[in-house]
């Protein structure tokens, strides 16, 4: 049979010098003390790390919330905006958890919370963002101690029953990129310090009750794409000849009473991409204008524009809404491209606009 394989075995019991495994021993030691201090003197000299779980806020934070509440009738929406409590935990609250300074306040959807807007909001004054929103028995004047906070970035009041004037003291917060002021009792005309807002892109004052001009330079400092809504007021005159400058994006002069020539906010390479002039009674010549390729949404209904419809509306890739109703426009309705999606309701009432979905021109 086969023979059975030979392993030849290895000893385990040979050591090393011990004065060799000594010194090894020993300079895994040193080596094991200087990582430690290295970490520990690492540790000593780094900056401190913020502590994502930082409780309470700036002690004057916290005192000018108390008040806040204490102005609003200690109102059951704030039940955790307590002493004992971190403020940084409270309800509506945003810390910054380097800092612990209050940098975020949203208070909304509350419909029993009654009263006028603290001036105490001018104890925050690292405050970014205040959202006043959904609040149906808030009413009075926008107070000053708003115009003090020079770090908001963001100030949105809508949907309350806030009224007077729209502050020209708002022109100072330099650092604002929105501002939301919809859905309240605002009157007065629209101040043109808004426009001076250096980084101020998107402006929301409709469903007001503003009337007078738009200001003859607003937003004429703006280089980034702006959105504003002017939508539902009562502003009256021409649109700025220093609005064909701006970039719009999105911009809703609708349901105003705004006349002359609006045919500056079309153009050739424009960011347009939603515009709604409707309801006002702007004049111009339709046939003249330029759209930008980017539209996406054109109502222009309602007014005394005249002129035809130009035949690069069927090129328009991206046009998902297009109403010239009640006009004065006349000619062929362009056909092809995009314009099957578009029926009757776009068309009717104007003076001599013929061809589907209207009736034929006359040859």
């Amino acid at each position: 049979g086969r023979s059975t394989p030979k392993w030849t075995p290895i000893s385990i019991t040979s050591k090393p010098h011990t004065h060799t495994a000594d010194r090894m021993r020993m300079r895994s030691r040193a080596l094991l003390v200087l990582l430690l201090c290295s970490l520990l003197a690492g540790a000593a000299n780094a900056e401190p790390s913020p502590d994502p779980t930082y409780k309470d806020c700036h002690p004057g934070d916290k005192a000018a919330l108390l008040a806040f509440k204490a102005a609003l009738g200690e109102a059951y929406h704030f039940a955790s905006w307590t002493p004992d409590n971190p403020c940084c935990d409270w309800y509506d609250v945003t810390c910054d958890h380097f800092t612990g300074r209050v940098v975020g306040l949203a208070v909304f959807q509350d419909a029993n919370l009654t009263g006028t807007i603290p001036s105490a909001l001018a104890g925050l004054p690292h405050l970014q963002d205040l959202t006043l929103r959904h609040l149906p028995r808030l009413s009075g004047p926008i107070p000053p101690a708003i115009g003090k906070l020079s770090n908001l970035s963001s100030l949105r009041i809508s949907w309350t029953a806030v009224s007077g004037p729209v502050p020209s003291f708002l022109g100072a917060l330099k650092k604002l990129t929105f501002l939301e002021l919809s859905f309240n009792s605002l009157s007065g005309a629209i101040p043109a310090s808004l426009g001076t807002i250096p980084n101020l892109s998107g402006i929301n004052l409709s469903r007001n009750r503003l009337t007078g001009a738009i200001p003859p330079m607003f937003l004429s400092k703006s280089s980034d794409q702006v959105y504003l809504w002017l939508s539902h007021n009562n502003l009256t005159g021409p649109v700025p000849a220093g609005f064909a400058a701006v970039e719009f994006a999105h911009l809703d002069l609708s349901r105003n009473a705004l006349t002359g020539d609006a045919s500056g906010l079309f153009g050739r390479g424009k960011e347009l991409q939603y515009i709604d002039l409707s309801r006002n009674d702007f004049d111009f010549d339709l046939s003249a204008v330029v759209l930008p390729e980017q539209l996406y949404f054109v109502d222009v209904s309602h007014n005394a524009i005249h002129g035809s419809i130009p035949a690069q509306v069927a090129s328009l890739s991206n046009l998902q809404f297009f109403n010239v109703s009640y006009n004065r426009l006349c000619g062929p309705v362009p056909t092809g491209g995009n314009m099957e999606r578009f029926d009757l309701y776009n068309f009717q009432h104007n003076k001599c606009l013929c061809g589907a979905p209207l009736p034929a021109c006359k040859k």
